[in-house]
């Protein structure tokens, strides 16, 4: 985990250069298609968005239930064929609203943040190291 600084700035210039958040979203979607079909079903979102959530229970809701929760809400939302299934460009709209939704809540005064490596947001600051040197 990484300690860096950054603002919104850092994330929308990252969603802005296509060519590379979409490569980084391919990679994600890849990752989280367990089984190779070219969708993500709610089992391997789940799986997904699990891993991030701490184990046990939030405010007494059961682990399972938030993540049910959270897959109702985004397939709700992203599933635009209602097939019950995210091809890689609902994954990609799903990804972008998320990542402008966490832009907009960091703001533009620099913040420290604790990061994941390999995640979408360690992504965008590697992006913006890479174009700033």
């Amino acid at each position: 985990m990484s300690l860096p600084i950054i603002n919104s700035s850092t994330v929308t210039k990252f969603i802005e250069d296509a060519d590379k958040f979409d490569g980084c979203i391919n990679e994600c979607f890849e990752k989280l298609d367990v089984d190779g079909d070219g969708l993500l079903s709610r089992e391997e979102l789940s799986g997904g968005f699990g891993s991030l959530l701490p184990v046990g229970s939030v405010a007494d809701i059961p682990r399972e239930e938030i993540v049910k929760r959270l897959c109702d809400t985004i397939f709700e939302r992203f599933d635009e064929d209602q097939n019950g299934k995210l091809d890689p460009k609902e994954f990609k709209s799903l990804s972008m609203e998320m990542m402008l939704a966490m832009a907009r809540g960091i703001g533009s005064s620099p913040v420290h943040l604790a990061v994941n490596q390999g995640s979408l947001l360690m992504k965008a600051i590697e992006h913006e190291l890479a174009t700033t040197s």
